[in-house]
């Protein structure tokens, strides 16, 4: 089987969804190695979706029209949005609006609780007895399903709906999913959790390309790739270090690890913290879009420290190498949109994820099972365990003991997942948090849990502390104590 095709016992992604988007993003990446992308863009579709005979929708005319807005965000989708998260109206409209609804449990009583408590007379009763909601006029209160002896009323929600924490996302006037971009954090859930793939990041994929490609073999400049930590957990089918490899097959000058970079900020952080004596964490971008959105009081106890991603680019492009391109590759969307602010932007050129990075390997045919390891040892084990929750309170606990800063006592709270850190900070707002330092991660488990993943699960935090165990330096200080030669 050739490395561009998909096989379930080795290249597992958690859905078939993600399956599907790889696909386009494989296709668009290997026309456009080939300087071929524009020549061909109109024929992805009909590769994907050969013959007559539909797969996904009800014909494959539609199917191919959905497909034609998926190269479009894989392209970099709409410039005009400047959220790197998007709705494929067309594919977004499979499910049922939602709310409250009256099932066939209902009895047909006689005690009518859930008319009675109805402020907007929204219950009515058919021939035989039977509630129904007038949509017209429900205001999605709840209260008739609070009162129903049968539970006969439930509330159905939309899995966009349901995924987005922070009610960023309502119905357009088209029954499709609508974001908005006030509030949106770019983390992605709705990405990973709509069962369609109506909604979908935007990819830079063709940047990452160019820049490759543009280095003439790194000669012009030099093209470094900064890996997430939870790289650990990915690409289950093959070794970390032939993965590393394959990097550098595919025209990366080197690797960092991000790692390191979190090891410099957790040196950092936890000085600042033992100076202003309250602090949450700046290493989530969507945790800190959440903050500057939703309490933008607090935003001055956020953490003046960059994330790990760009402290580790602003390191190399500052001290190291001026000229050098760095590409970022991780499993958050929302790193699309940090590499977008203009603190980071002179730093990190590109985000991928490591959906895309499967794709980036099989178009150009490259099946890294067939290579060498490699080796990524940059970081410390309080580093690499930044990509789970609860990793960096843990890093900023011991880089306030290497500090010695023993006279200063951490009461930290990990924040596993955009509700908790809402609940965190609405007491900080209050005044009645019991804590001083807030790790805040917008999705849950940590950064395995980014939308950007190829799998999801529990053992995603074992490989994390084992790869954290591996590491050859020891401490914070060690590790860091590389830059400073």
């Amino acid at each position: 089987m050739p490395a561009g095709e998909y096989d379930m016992s080795i290249r597992k992604f958690d859905t078939k969804v993600q399956h599907l988007k790889y696909k386009v993003l494989r296709e668009v990446a290997r026309l456009a190695w080939n300087d071929e992308l524009l020549d061909n863009l109109l024929d992805i579709p009909k590769m994907i979706v050969p013959g007559n005979v539909p797969t996904m929708r009800c014909c494959v005319y539609k199917e191919r029209a959905i497909l034609a807005d998926r190269v479009k965000l894989a392209m970099g989708g709409d410039k005009a949005n400047p959220n790197v998260i998007e709705v494929i109206e067309n594919a977004c409209d499979e499910c049922p609006m939602g709310g409250f609804e009256v099932t066939n449990s209902c009895r047909g009583c006689l005690a009518h609780r859930c008319e009675d408590v109805c402020k907007k007379n929204a219950i009515v009763f058919d021939h035989n007895h039977v509630a129904h909601i007038d949509k017209t006029k429900c205001v999605d209160c709840g209260m008739c399903a609070k009162v129903c002896p049968y539970t006969a009323i439930v509330k159905r929600t939309r899995p966009c709906e349901n995924a987005c924490k922070i009610k960023a996302i309502s119905m357009n006037e088209n029954k499709a999913a609508a974001i908005d971009n006030d509030k949106c954090i770019s983390c992605g859930a709705c990405v990973y959790q709509c069962p369609f793939g109506a909604i979908m990041d935007k990819s830079f994929i063709l940047d990452a390309i160019d820049f490759i490609r543009r280095s003439e073999n790194n000669t012009k400049y030099k093209v470094y790739a900064v890996v997430a930590p939870s790289i650990s957990s990915q690409f289950t089918y093959a070794k970390l270090g032939q993965v590393i490899a394959g990097l550098k097959v595919l025209g990366f000058h080197t690797v960092v690890e991000a790692a390191l970079g979190a090891d410099m900020v957790a040196y950092e952080e936890c000085e600042e913290l033992h100076q202003k004596g309250f602090l949450t964490s700046s290493c989530c971008p969507a945790f800190v879009a959440y903050v500057e959105k939703a309490f933008p009081k607090l935003v001055p106890l956020v953490s003046h420290n960059l994330s790990p991603m760009a402290t580790i680019a602003k390191y190399i492009k500052d001290k190291t190498d001026p000229t050098a391109r760095i590409i970022f590759i991780g499993p958050c969307t929302a790193k699309k949109a940090e590499v977008q602010k203009d603190a980071v932007k002179p730093y990190v050129d590109v985000a991928l994820t490591f959906e895309e990075l499967q794709a980036l390997f099989d178009s150009r045919d490259i099946d890294i099972t067939t290579l060498p390891e490699d080796v990524l040892d940059n970081a410390s084990y309080y580093g690499r365990i930044f990509a789970r929750s609860g990793g960096l309170a843990d890093a900023v606990a011991q880089g306030l003991k290497e500090r010695g800063h023993d006279d200063f006592t951490l009461k930290p709270v990990s924040c596993d997942g955009i509700e908790e850190c809402r609940i965190a900070l609405l007491k900080k707002n209050k005044n009645v948090l019991d804590a001083n330092f807030v790790e805040g991660m917008a999705c849950v488990g940590g950064c395995i849990g980014g939308a950007g993943c190829l799998t999801h699960g529990e053992k995603n935090k074992a490989e994390v502390d084992k790869y954290g165990r591996e590491a050859y330096e020891k401490t914070i200080s060690d590790a860091i104590s590389v830059l400073k030669k």
